[in-house]
């Protein structure tokens, strides 16, 4: 099999990775054994890079139109695929070996999703300022520039400390204490009990994201919050990780 090529944003971090929509894909490709090699891409670059491939534009958080990654080339049947969504049922259906939609749960999944994504934007500001101390300069330039002409907000006003960083704190444990209920319905550590899904990735992924960019002291509150059950969950879907 040739190995799958998976175009991901780089920063200062040991390893590179950092983000929550890539480390999605990122999963699956672990999860299915699939391997596959890296072309970094900066923000600054993803852009002209994409255009050069000849991928199409996504929707961004801020509602306008451009390229985003992740976006993986599969050359083992030519396909090019951007948005960690259909990068995620592209795999399914093409590398069907261990399942991510079990039980026929595409539909609810992908509800799930949107639900999660809809939560975390009541916080998302304070990450995505830690994201920037990771990037390299280049990339975190153009992501400052590009988000305050998106949000039309300056970016020292997305979470300064103060009211608006306790706000954004305030959200993050609802959305955790939310998740708790969803988790607590089933017995077992996944979503679905004992059957381990991409509902379970698209929680890991948003971990992953503040355990790579948030402050350690910031990272250990969230992981201990509901007796460290979070750390716990991240670490479950790490194990069924095996990047080849």
């Amino acid at each position: 099999m040739i190995p799958l090529i998976f175009y991901d944003i780089p920063s200062k971090l040991e390893g590179n990775y950092w983000s929550p929509s890539t480390a999605k894909s990122r999963f699956i490709l672990g999860c299915k054994g699939l391997p596959f090699r890296v072309e970094w891409v900066e923000y600054c670059d993803i852009a002209p890079r994409m255009k050069e491939i000849g991928i199409r534009q996504n929707k961004l958080v801020d509602g306008r139109d451009g390229y985003t990654l992740p976006v993986l080339n599969d050359p083992n049947t030519g396909a090019l695929i951007t948005d960690s969504w259909e990068i995620a049922e592209y795999l399914e259906k093409t590398y069907p070996e261990k399942p991510i939609f079990p039980n026929q749960s595409k539909g609810l999944i992908r509800a799930f999703d949107a639900v999660v994504m809809n939560l975390l934007r009541t916080a998302f500001k304070f990450p995505m300022l830690r994201s920037t101390e990771i990037m390299n300069e280049r990339g975190a330039e153009y992501f400052i520039a590009t988000r305050e002409e998106g949000f039309k907000e300056k970016f020292s006003e997305f979470s300064p400390e103060g009211p608006k960083r306790d706000e954004h704190w305030a959200n993050l444990e609802r959305i955790f204490n939310t998740s708790k209920e969803w988790y607590d319905e089933e017995e077992g550590k996944w979503l679905m009990g004992d059957v381990f899904s991409y509902a379970d990735i698209i929680m890991a992924s948003r971990l992953f994201w503040f355990e790579r960019v948030l402050h350690d002291d910031e990272w250990e509150k969230i992981a201990n919050w509901h007796g460290g059950r979070w750390a716990k969950l991240l670490a479950d879907v790490e194990k069924e990780y095996h990047e080849v």
